[in-house]
């Protein structure tokens, strides 16, 4: 693989679209939005849901509002909105991040999902929209995942949607006062192919029964 000639061309950066599935839809996250998804994170169970990004949770409206705005006009990050299939209902957000186009290599995070929508099939499908976005459509060679150590549910997502650990990254940052060590892990272009037949096979209707329970687990796909 080191010998190989790659292409020089840069990735292009991520620009608005619409990435619609059978579970969920993403489009670019748009100030007129705010309100919805300040609602959608911001339930009993806030604490947890903001327990391990760099900000938030947030007191109140005006305060998530004034940090949101500028983030929701950014290129990088890059917020996508996940919403249901309809496009009706918000139902949390995430971002493209750390956008090396040179390189081609590009990061998700600020992953924010609504109780609704956490452990359900769409959130799994917005995952698999968006990877097949960042390899089809824009061409990057290396996808890239990275969350607190300490958060275990991120780091068995990223082991599930089949990125790969590549390591950890001690002291990392400084996050809400604290030392951070980071793990981080990743996807290449050569993994994709599998990584999509995969999440393609669990996501069809057929692996779920009428209540939506799922006939067998991702990892069962897995190669």
């Amino acid at each position: 693989m080191s010998q190989q000639i790659l292409d020089p061309t840069p990735a292009p950066a991520p620009r608005p679209i619409i990435l619609q599935g059978r579970t969920a839809r993403l489009e670019k996250l748009e100030g007129a939005r705010l309100d919805a998804l300040y609602d959608a994170l911001h339930d009993e169970t806030r604490d947890e849901t903001w327990r391990y990004m760099f900000f938030g949770p947030f007191a109140n409206r005006a305060a998530f509002r004034a940090q949101w705005e500028a983030l929701a006009g950014a290129d990088d990050p890059f917020f996508f909105a996940v919403l249901d299939a309809t496009g009706q209902k918000l139902l949390g957000a995430l971002a493209l991040m750390r956008i090396d186009r040179p390189n081609r290599v590009i990061e998700i995070g600020h992953v924010l999902f609504s109780p609704d929508l956490q452990r359900s099939i769409a959130a799994t499908e917005a995952h698999y929209l968006v990877a097949r976005h960042v390899f089809e459509d824009l061409g990057y060679r290396r996808y890239e995942w990275k969350c607190d150590d300490r958060n275990l549910r991120s780091k068995n997502a990223a082991l599930r949607l089949g990125f790969r650990a590549e390591g950890l990254f001690r002291q990392h940052m400084i996050v809400k006062g604290r030392n951070r060590d980071t793990a981080w892990f990743a996807m290449l272009d050569l993994d994709w192919p599998a990584r999509r037949a995969a999440l393609e096979a669990w996501l069809d209707p057929e692996n779920f029964d009428g209540d939506g329970r799922q006939k067998r687990r991702l990892a069962d796909f897995q190669s």
